[in-house]
């Protein structure tokens, strides 16, 4: 057999063999960090033997599936850890997810942060025992019969409702077995170096009809070095929460009164406008015009697009005139009736329609999280209607605009090209051609970019902009999706030069994603201390004492008058104090005023950026701050707390 490798490089065998065998052909080395396999793009156990031609790559720890097979396999080791400290704990599932694993568990005394210790050294004991993992299956009633033997009725549940034909698989290590379909280490011991973080509550099968079990979160890394910097990290998160911050810094809030609908403050609303200034500006230079749909349309309509089936339990729904209505959870069928609201000709085309469209959508209570899941969100949206020619063109203008702005904020970012899903529709054809004009477009631009198989929109392919954070967290935030579907559903028509109707094809696409969620990003990207552009304070005037109020009031005017958002510290408190003040509020201008100041028509500058710069003519300061706005420049912050 003719084994493909990830390089190009070709290995034959004249017999069969397993991953494991075939990377250690390769090299010891590679052996060593293998973590799992991937034959003709499935993920496999190191174990799985492969007997005909295809391509293969060894997964390590440095490829996120290969990551996701060493995560499953700490979560395995808690499990075994927990059985030996608590034995009369029910298990439930322990995948591993983005930044590592979990484990639901059910026992009437819950676990506390204390025992959490305990497991961690019963880990460390079973990664020393080095306990071999083996894989193997059982017939479905022998399977059942295990566990209901072990007294594991989570896991009968499980096996029960898997199809009749399903392969039982279970892994093993020393005298531990779960269900399990893999896949896992060949050992418990390269599981060096993990961290059990957090406990939290979770339904059995994520339905709040069933029993809440409790969760336990862990993470895991082949080197201490590498667990020591990811909880640097997570350490650096807790202080940039926009949670915290945005109560200190006064931008937003949340109530029990509107679980999951934030209340933007005073300051808050001068940083959210601002970005959708931004957001106009960027948009009116690239040919975007803007509309506004309605917040509420009728069930056909959602329908027509398909929602409906697709998304109708996320969606708030009442009856009008003994009609049903939906509150929208997407603008793209509103953008879709501005299409239609005149003829259109292929003169018109493209025809690229903005809209900054409060949706909501229904998340679960526990999902909710600050700003970042919501259940009532601004969508920074835009539809693009065009002729099939135009596809390639607009797709890399879009990228070009992401990139723009992602750039603006310094964040770095990688591209995902996500492929038809199994609840799709529309047909083989268009779902060929839609996904060869965004692969083409990309290899256009030369961005580099990853295929995520099966988890495009139910209309149409996209590719997902992941955009990293100062401190290396990743978030997805623009996409781009090419639609063939709604357009026919909607039978959306222009003339074309031939005089003949034709059907145009759609671009549905965000930049910020919801601008809440980015505003939560910027903070803790920033950790408050935005870019003076963008800062709801821009400048905030100091007095040294009261006689030199009226001083500070003719340069806050003077301030005002050009454009910038300044306040006054009216306060009868020692400069030192309101100097301290103004940078726990992240100011990133003080004007300290005082009896030089005011003799000489002169401020004293204190900046976020360079501490102490000295007096200034005021004309010279607005001249420099209105310069620093226009051009959105961003500092470097010297960090002064």
């Amino acid at each position: 057999m003719k084994i493909t490798l990830k390089d190009g490089s070709c290995k034959e065998y004249a017999e069969s063999k397993s991953v494991i065998e075939i990377a250690t052909d390769i090299s010891e080395g590679l052996a060593r960090v293998a973590t799992a396999g991937e034959i003709d793009g499935e993920v496999v156990d190191l174990r799985t033997v492969v007997d005909k031609d295809c391509e293969l790559s060894i997964l390590t720890f440095q490829d996120e599936k290969g990551k996701g097979a060493f995560r499953h396999t700490a979560s395995h080791i808690m499990a075994q850890a927990i059985k030996r400290l608590y034995p009369d704990t029910k298990l439930a599932i322990g995948p591993s997810v983005a930044d590592g694993f979990y484990y639901d568990i059910d026992r009437e005394v819950p676990l506390t942060a204390d025992d959490l210790v305990k497991i961690e050294a019963e880990m460390k004991k079973i990664v020393k025992e080095n306990l071999p993992i083996e894989q193997y299956t059982k017939p479905r009633e022998e399977a059942i019969a295990y566990f209901k033997e072990k007294d594991e009725p989570y896991k009968v549940e499980l096996i029960e409702d898997l199809p009749e034909d399903a392969v039982i698989s279970f892994y093993s290590q020393g005298e531990f077995t779960d269900l399990c379909a893999g896949p896992h280490l060949m050992s418990t011991k390269p599981v060096k170096a993990f961290k059990l973080t957090s406990l939290a509550g979770a339904y059995w099968r994520g339905s709040e009809k069933n029993k809440m079990l409790q969760r336990i979160y862990g993470t895991a890394f082949p080197k201490k070095a590498e667990l020591d910097e990811y909880l640097t990290m997570l350490e650096e998160a807790k202080k940039r929460d926009h949670r915290k911050l945005g109560k200190e810094l006064g931008l937003f809030m949340m109530r029990d009164e509107g679980p999951g609908f934030p209340f933007f403050l005073p300051k808050g609303m001068e940083l959210k406008n601002t970005l959708l200034d931004y957001w106009r500006e960027i948009h009116r230079k690239n040919g975007y015009v803007e509309i506004a749909t309605p917040i509420m349309l009728s069930r056909h309509l959602w329908e027509t697009s398909g929602h409906w089936d697709h998304y109708k339990d996320n969606m708030y729904t009442t009856v009008i005139d003994e009609e049903d209505f939906a509150i929208k959870p997407m603008n793209c069928p509103g953008g879709i009736l501005a299409y239609q609201s005149e003829p259109r000709s292929y003169r018109d085309l493209p025809l690229r329609m903005g809209e900054l469209g409060l949706v909501h959508r229904h998340e679960k209570s526990g999902q909710l999280h600050g700003l970042m899941r919501v259940r009532c969100f601004t969508q920074d949206d835009a539809h693009i209607f065009m002729m099939p020619e135009q596809i390639r063109d607009e797709i890399k203008g879009v990228a070009r605009l992401i990139d723009e702005v992602y750039s603006l904020f310094g964040f770095k970012y990688h591209v995902e090209l996500s492929t038809r899903p199994e609840d799709s529709m529309g047909s083989d054809e268009d779902w060929e051609m839609a996904t060869d004009a965004l692969r083409g477009a990309l290899d256009d631009l030369g961005l580099p970019y990853v295929v995520n198989e099966g988890d495009g929109a139910f209309y149409g392919p996209k590719i997902d902009f992941h955009l990293e954070d100062s401190i290396g967290r990743t978030w997805q935030c623009g996409t781009i999706q090419l639609d063939f579907q709604l357009p026919l559903r909607f039978e959306l028509e222009y003339t074309g030069a031939d005089g003949e109707k034709h059907r145009p094809i759609m671009i549905h696409r965000v930049a910020f994603g919801s601008i809440e969620r980015f505003i939560g990003i910027l903070i803790e990207h920033f950790a408050g201390a935005f870019p003076t552009w963008l800062a709801p304070v821009q400048v905030k005037v100091l007095p040294i004492s009261d006689k030199y109020l009226e001083y500070g009031n003719q340069v806050l005017d003077a301030l005002n008058n050009a454009g910038i958002r300044a306040e006054l510290d009216t306060r009868a408190e020692k400069i030192g104090y309101k100097i301290r003040e103004a940078q726990m509020q992240k100011i990133p201008y003080m004007l300290v005023v005082g009896a030089k100041e005011e003799e000489d028509g002169l401020v004293s500058v204190r900046s976020r950026f360079a501490g102490d710069e000295g007096q200034k003519s005021l004309d010279a300061f607005l001249c420099d701050i209105k310069d620093e706005i226009a051009k959105k420049t961003v500092r470097e912050v010297k960090t002064q707390e």
